[in-house]
């Protein structure tokens, strides 16, 4: 039997409260797909059963279970492809000028889904910035799911996920055979440091970040979640440091602390004095 309306409302208020994520109405139907899983994982028979106790137990795990599941874990190596040139050529390049002098690099990719971001990321550094391995360079990496944290953890990709878009000589130089994965050698995996985080709810962030990536995920958002969050990476991200979203992400309409500027062959956005 269908979920009922009262039920779709339910899970959708549910979901943007833990997460953000709005569920539109042309995606009522990922509601049934994608809870049947965590319903069985349960021993609850169906989503309406999963609803039920959704009701009853507020305060349980199950409410995050119920968000993670609807979120979307889209993502590839060297994903557009212009932003990582542009942190090749112009971005990287001018931090090292600018902070010659304390020799540390910090980076934060939020929404990094199952990791190929910062492996991305740490990619670029060790083949384009030997100068670096004398540095404090540390990426972070964040996202809702555990279980995507625990895949950057891991770094370990199937066959289909190296295909999409990770070079075959920085595959051979960067990963090794795990079984039918390549997984990332022991010196590109201690350069990231994954954990789990919700952009919604408290940050513990307790540094300062040079460039930050929250690519592709403002889309999933209402206007009052992205200008919080975006207010909340101005307090994070050092006063002449970068932001990057996704190509298709802008910050027209949004009352955020932030200036866009073309930056090499992608747009960059600027924090500006508050």
């Amino acid at each position: 039997m269908p979920l009922a309306t009262m039920e779709i409302d339910f899970l959708k208020q549910l979901i943007a409260q833990r997460s953000g994520n709005v569920i539109s109405s042309n995606q009522d139907y990922l509601l049934e797909s994608r809870l049947i899983p965590v319903a069985k994982s349960v021993g609850l028979e169906n989503v309406h059963a999963l609803v039920a106790e959704l009701r009853k137990q507020p305060g349980s795990a199950l409410p995050e279970r119920v968000a993670e599941a609807m979120t979307i874990n889209e993502t590839s190596f060297f994903r557009d492809m212009a932003p990582f040139e542009t942190l090749k050529d112009i971005v990287i390049p001018t931090m090292i000028q600018k902070r010659a002098s304390t020799k540390s690099l910090s980076i934060w990719c939020g929404a990094s889904s199952s990791g190929q971001e910062p492996y991305t990321i740490a990619m670029i550094i060790r083949e384009y910035f030997n100068e670096l391995s004398s540095w404090n360079v540390k990426i972070h990496a964040t996202d809702l799911s555990e279980e995507m944290v625990k895949r950057t953890q891991e770094g370990a990709y199937s066959q289909f996920e190296i295909n999409r878009g990770l070079p075959a000589p920085m595959l051979l130089r960067h990963f090794e055979r795990s079984g039918a994965q390549w997984r990332a050698r022991p010196e590109l995996r201690k350069m990231i440091d994954a954990r789990r985080m919700n952009l919604t709810s408290a940050w513990p962030i307790a540094s300062q970040y040079d460039i930050v990536f929250l690519r592709n995920v403002m889309i999933y958002f209402d206007q009052p979640t992205k200008e919080r969050i975006l207010t909340r990476i101005h307090k994070v991200l050092r006063p002449d440091g970068y932001l990057f979203l996704g190509g298709g992400e802008t910050l027209i309409t949004l009352n955020v602390p932030f200036l866009r500027e073309p930056t090499g062959k992608t747009v960059c956005f600027r924090p500006v004095a508050v």
